[in-house]
């Protein structure tokens, strides 16, 4: 019988507790998340930051780890043999109903303790945006966005553009997150 190649199962580490992070959420989630980084991306390019997307395990600890889905990193040299031992500049969590109260929770705690400044909650199925900053060593809702595109709407707001709080520079368009 041929032996089927197996993809790696993904985990996270909080705590003591390891969460299987297999399956992959699905289809609008890496979407949303390719619309973040493909954005953040082409407007850090010439800079000494980069950005990542869900494939680079953030170390807390020696014992404890975890996979932002988006990461903007300014400090390369804290990345070594596919671990990140640093703080971002910037974090999202795209949500799923499987993830939401661990990325509510414990992840945001552990991202606060850190001390990154900036943490994006994204749900793909309310198209909503909340974005915290943080406020000591906890954080503080800054904005919430849930997406309308009628523009007879009042509470239209297709056009918003977020700015990244540690890169103002770089924005993106809320339509543009979800634009799937």
């Amino acid at each position: 019988m041929p032996l089927v190649d197996q993809e790696p199962i993904k985990t996270e580490k909080i705590d003591g507790v390891v969460f299987n992070m297999s399956p992959s959420p699905g289809f609008m989630h890496s979407q949303i998340n390719g619309n973040i980084y493909h954005a953040i991306k082409t407007q850090i390019k010439n800079s000494v930051c980069l950005v990542t997307i869900e494939n680079l395990d953030l170390y807390l600890s020696d014992d404890e780890y975890l996979i932002p889905d988006i990461m903007l990193i300014c400090d390369r040299q804290r990345i070594k043999n596919d671990k990140y031992k640093g703080v971002p500049r910037f974090v999202a969590e795209t949500i799923s109903p499987r993830t939401a109260f661990r990325d509510r929770t414990l992840k945001m705690e552990k991202y606060a303790k850190l001390g990154i400044d900036e943490y994006w909650i994204v749900s793909p199925k309310e198209r909503s945006v909340e974005v915290y900053y943080l406020d000591g060593d906890k954080y503080q809702l800054n904005k919430s966005y849930i997406l309308e595109e009628d523009e007879k709407d009042e509470n239209y707001n297709a056009d918003v553009v977020l700015a990244l709080k540690a890169m103002p520079a770089v924005t993106i368009g809320l339509q543009e997150i979800f634009d799937i």
